[in-house]
């Protein structure tokens, strides 16, 4: 862009993440409608909150009431809204922030897009495998329902794809798994990357 630099500041994400005694992190929580991504990012959240690390976790639902609240469904749609959710993450990760984000997000090239951008070592990709069967019985507003009857277009799982990742950092099977089995998981996979530090972080 023409008249347009980037200014650097003096307090680095390095600096901020010494600060904060850990290492900024996005962890990206993918999986299709009902499979528990919001559910298990906050309780990571409360699990890291705890430890007094600096977090926040984005909702797929809540990103859509304000940063892309003029975004539809379409593939097109969706992949600007993983585009405005990546620059927003990366700036919390200059920030020291672990950046739990929790987004369908159904397309791997979208996914691989937040992971170059974000960086690679930045990233951690957990995929909420759980059966379409048990997301749909968990659907407590009816959507998967009105998708069926056709009353929602473009729903990922009934009448558009999910990609599900090929090589993810971490897959849980958030159908079967207790939700403190994958908390503790997920927190050890993040004391492996020495995003925090300490030994086994299982309950």
């Amino acid at each position: 862009m023409h008249n347009i630099g980037w200014h650097h500041a003096t307090v680095t994400r390095e600096r901020r993440e010494m600060l904060n005694g850990h290492r900024a992190c996005a962890v990206w929580f993918t999986g299709l409608s009902g499979s528990g991504k919001s559910t298990l990012a906050h309780a990571v959240e409360e699990r890291l909150h705890g430890m007094g690390c600096r977090t926040f976790v984005f909702d797929g639902d809540n990103v859509r009431h304000g940063l892309c609240s003029d975004l539809g469904f379409s593939i097109e749609d969706r992949s600007e809204n993983i585009r405005r959710i990546a620059e927003m993450t990366s700036l919390f990760l200059d920030a020291g922030v672990i950046a739990l984000c929790a987004f369908i997000s159904p397309m791997r090239d979208d996914r691989q897009k937040v992971r170059a951008l974000v960086g690679v070592d930045n990233f951690l990709e957990i995929h909420c495998d759980c059966p379409l069967k048990i997301c749909e019985q968990r659907d407590v507003k009816g959507l998967y329902k009105k998708a069926r009857a056709g009353l929602i277009k473009n729903y990922t799982g009934i009448s558009s794809p999910y990609e599900a990742p090929e090589h993810p950092d971490l897959c849980l099977e958030t159908g079967q798994e207790a939700l403190q089995d994958c908390v503790g998981k997920v927190l050890d996979v993040l004391r492996e990357r020495g995003v925090v530090s300490g030994i086994s972080l299982w309950p």
